[in-house]
């Protein structure tokens, strides 16, 4: 049963995201991704400045003048939304969750995808795999997903990022675009990474809150770990205490990007107290001016 406060979360979601879609963000989105390929379209007549590897020599003969086929992008690609649903998602200090703020991304993703008539899935982990749902093009299906991200369960609290990995590459036999969104807390996952992006496009999304960044200074604090349910006591009026927990939280963010760099892929930034509408945005062009 959905409570009438997700629903309404995840209304307000849907009506953000289809703004955004509609102001043109599904551009950037099939500008991003290529298709499987290139699928044939018609024979014309050639024109100057035509490559003339095309030229279909069977027609040129038959007619005695030089025609060239035509191509198009074969489009309809699957979208697979890995997504990180641990106890440590659940944190926010900036009037959303990173789990909330995960569900946002994906809709915003998706429901680019289904426009441009492609599918999208999505797989919840923990430290081992919770939900696979297989790609769908329907908006309802989209709408699925968004309440899964928010609303599931999970019958683990830890993270470990490598499972997911492990079952995709397993389930997943021609190549997909997968955004595996997690805070990327917990695991050793460098491996299984590496051999997952050989074969398909895969793009980390990471999701903080500028509490993981900064403490701030409020004299004693008690800081619990989710996950493991441990507690420490700091005083974090104290300057030193301070720097101590930023310098580890930079050093923690520069390790999980030199994986993700050695590894190939891509990575894409969210906070809670940021709309992750610019994040993509500025993914997609990045994407576009490389190629």
């Amino acid at each position: 049963m959905i409570s009438d406060g997700l629903s309404a979360k995840v209304r307000m979601i849907q009506i953000r995201t289809r703004k955004n879609i509609a102001s043109g963000f599904a551009g950037g989105y099939k500008s991003a991704f290529k298709g499987r390929g290139l699928e044939f379209e018609e024979v014309r007549e050639y024109t100057p400045g035509d490559d003339v590897r095309d030229i279909d020599w069977n027609v040129t003969a038959r007619c005695g003048r030089p025609f060239v086929k035509r191509y198009v992008e074969e489009r309809q690609l699957k979208i697979i939304f890995a997504v990180d649903v641990s106890q440590s998602l659940s944190f926010g200090t900036a009037g959303r969750c990173k789990s909330e703020l995960a569900a946002e991304f994906c809709a915003l993703v998706a429901f680019s995808a289904i426009r441009n008539n492609d599918a999208a899935g999505l797989l919840l982990f923990t430290d081992q795999v919770e939900l696979f749902v297989p790609p769908a093009k329907q908006s309802s299906h989209v709408l699925r997903l968004i309440h899964e991200v928010m609303a599931f369960k999970p019958r683990r609290k830890g993270t470990d990022i490598a499972a997911p990995l492990e079952y995709l590459g397993r389930v997943m036999h021609r190549r997909c675009v997968i955004f595996l969104v997690s805070d990327f807390f917990g695991g050793e996952f460098e491996v299984p990474l590496r051999i997952l992006a050989k074969r398909h496009d895969l793009i980390a999304v990471r999701t903080a809150d500028p509490r993981e960044r900064a403490l701030p200074d409020a004299g004693l604090m008690e800081l619990l770990d989710p996950e493991s349910g441990r507690r420490v006591l700091v005083d974090s009026s104290a300057s030193d205490v301070r720097d101590k927990y930023a310098l580890l939280s930079s050093l923690r963010e520069e390790r999980i990007s030199r994986i993700f760099r050695t590894a190939g892929v891509d990575q894409i930034s969210v906070s809670t107290d940021k709309e992750c509408v610019g994040a993509l945005v500025s993914f997609f062009r990045t994407r576009e001016n490389r190629r």
